[in-house]
């Protein structure tokens, strides 16, 4: 099973088998903003400092800037969410992922959250 951590900004990464990183928004993140509307991603080989505004989502009460949960390079963004924005709602911590990146430090994966500490963490709110 795929390791799975979350930033108190509200997105989560996947850290795939080939070091990569993957990149959404929580579902909390979505309930929150409501319908999605429209999704603005980072276009690939863009370089990303941790906490840099990266990405945006628009729903109909509001708009959010998404971060980059670690420093590193954007390999590629999900083109169906410029198609279908409403994926974010149906699918966020799956196929509706916003950028796949390559991390340029691995080992600041372990300092994110895990799933526990990311629900006590939405719990405090």
């Amino acid at each position: 099973m795929a390791d799975i951590r979350y930033t108190k900004d509200h997105e989560w990464v996947r850290l795939e088998a080939d070091g990569t990183a993957t990149v959404g928004i929580t579902d909390h993140a979505q309930e929150a903003l409501g319908d999605v509307v429209f999704v603005e991603l980072p276009i690939a080989d863009r370089v990303l400092a941790e906490g840099e505004s990266c990405a945006v989502v628009e729903s109909v009460k509001a708009a959010s800037d998404v971060y980059a949960p670690l420093s590193g390079t954007v390999l590629e963004a999900n083109e169906l969410l410029a198609d279908d924005p409403s994926l974010v709602n149906r699918d966020p911590e799956d196929e509706a992922w916003f950028f796949r990146m390559e991390p340029s430090d691995p080992e600041a994966f372990k300092a994110l959250m895990d799933e526990d500490a990311y629900q006590s963490f939405v719990e405090s709110l």
